[in-house]
């Protein structure tokens, strides 16, 4: 169902993304850099918090970036990363295979600049085995995403 979601926001948005669907898993950013045959920080990968008053955030970074807390802190205040299961309810996809399309729910998108150091990027689509290519600048367009400095 994540995965049919993904493909459903990009057919509502009229975009020409291909899904690249794999035999095997691509749940981590290690196993993805290497089942597509890319440096780990292209993969971008998505990760929910649960920041002030209970809400729910999603930022995506690059696959080698680390978040900063200080850098977090002063952009949304306390921030706690959410268990698996909350991931997937307020997402609907599961762990591995979150992105920033297709969600259970709107949630509000953060792109850190790790992103912009690359061309093109490859976040999950919605399972553990798929992946689109998007350019940092569409994937910011797409998911109406603002950019900040967290890592």
């Amino acid at each position: 169902m994540s995965l049919q979601s993904v493909r459903e926001f990009f057919l509502a948005r009229d975009l020409d993304l291909p899904i690249v669907e794999l035999e095997v898993s691509t749940a981590t950013v290690a196993l993805a850099a290497e089942a597509h045959g890319v440096e780990p920080g292209r993969i971008a990968k998505t990760l929910a918090f649960r920041v002030a008053e209970g809400r729910v955030i999603l930022l995506v970074a690059s696959g080698v970036a680390r978040i900063d807390n200080r850098k977090f802190k002063e952009a949304f205040g306390k921030g706690k990363m959410l268990p698996p299961d909350e991931v997937a309810e307020a997402t609907g996809h599961p762990v591995g295979g979150v992105c920033p399309f297709g969600l259970a729910q709107a949630l509000p998108v953060y792109l850190d600049h790790s992103l912009s150091n690359f061309d093109e990027v490859l976040p999950a689509a919605g399972s553990i085995n798929s992946m689109v290519r998007i350019t940092p600048a569409l994937l910011a367009a797409v998911t109406q995403g603002q950019w900040v400095d967290v890592c």
